[in-house]
């Protein structure tokens, strides 16, 4: 009998030490977030989610935050995936009718979190000699199909006899889309640009070639400063250099500045507290990492906003 009662006191010894156990390993626990973040989306805005996920999984070891860097709109195809997506969606553009169509039949809650802002920058082979500053009307005439700008003395006559080598990030890309919707009013890309997938890519054959001309994010140009030559814009008040003082909706670069977001699924958000602390945390601190990353941060009382309503989720 003696030996019966000792192995059920021991059995729900045993039994209160797996139930203590679990509560401590639980999501919402003392304990912190436990599982996975998955991010995918756009590839200008991967160094400053990159940069937030480093930053905040030095804090949580139990927390692996992936971030991949498909572009804006490969990104939302991946989050709005039947069954179940990725967790966040990174996009350097606003999501489409199309895709919000899409959230709504698949049921798809979703919050579009405003990150901070990105400028447009022209950007030249170091070699270049002979650019500084461009009009904003001549970057366009560069980039159209209609303007036929071949050679850089088409577009201005002191410039050299040399045929233009025009580069950017392909349709995978919202900074592709801002470009051809905002700033060139949907009108045709110049047949001969050379579209490409990694900013990486842009980046090294922008270096390699002295009659080369790139369009991306800042934060590319920030990065590879010392490969590269950022052009100051003409936008009728003289030339503007891209900064992130500069890079403002209301400031001097305001014509060539777009916000980026990134997108949280609200389900994923409340099923998994991993998620949840994920996404405050990137608002608490998309400032500082802005700074860091090559962007212009928001205002304190719009990442304040998010917070408050992130907080709301739990």
């Amino acid at each position: 009998m003696k030996v019966f009662k000792k192995s059920t006191l021991f059995i729900m010894l045993a039994a209160l030490m797996v139930f203590v156990a679990a509560c401590g390993n639980d999501n919402g626990s003392e304990g912190g977030p436990e599982g996975s973040v998955v991010i995918d989306g756009s590839g200008t805005v991967y160094p400053l989610m990159a940069k937030l996920a480093e930053n905040y999984m030095g804090e949580n070891e139990n927390v692996s935050v992936e971030v991949g860097r498909a572009g804006s709109s490969a990104g939302f195809k991946k989050f709005l995936a039947e069954g179940g997506g990725t967790d966040l969606s990174n996009a350097s553009r606003k999501m489409k009718d199309e895709e919000k169509s899409k959230a709504e039949e698949l049921g798809i809650n979703y919050k579009e979190l405003k990150l901070a802002l990105d400028g447009i920058t022209i950007v030249v082979n170091k070699e270049n000699d002979w650019i500084d500053e461009l009009t904003q009307e001549e970057v366009i005439d560069i980039f159209l199909a209609s303007a036929d700008k071949k050679k850089w003395s088409d577009v201005r006559s002191d410039f050299p006899d040399e045929e233009i080598k025009a580069y950017g990030p392909n349709e995978n890309h919202g900074t592709y889309e801002f470009f051809y919707e905002t700033i060139l009013e949907e009108q045709e890309l110049r047949g001969d640009i050379n579209l490409q997938q990694e900013y990486s890519t842009l980046v090294d054959m922008v270096s390699k070639d002295k009659n080369a001309i790139a369009y991306f994010g800042y934060g590319y140009y920030e990065n590879n400063n010392d490969k590269l030559k950022a052009v100051k814009i003409d936008f009728g008040n003289g030339p503007v250099e891209p900064s992130i003082e500069t890079i403002k909706e209301d400031g001097e670069y305001a014509p060539f500045t777009r916000p980026v977001f990134t997108y949280l699924n609200e389900k994923m958000a409340k099923e998994k507290a991993q998620v949840l602390d994920f996404a405050i945390y990137a608002m608490e601190n998309a400032g500082d990492a802005a700074k860091e990353s090559g962007f212009a941060p928001l205002p304190e009382e719009e990442y304040n906003e998010a917070v408050e309503y992130l907080n709301g989720l739990k």
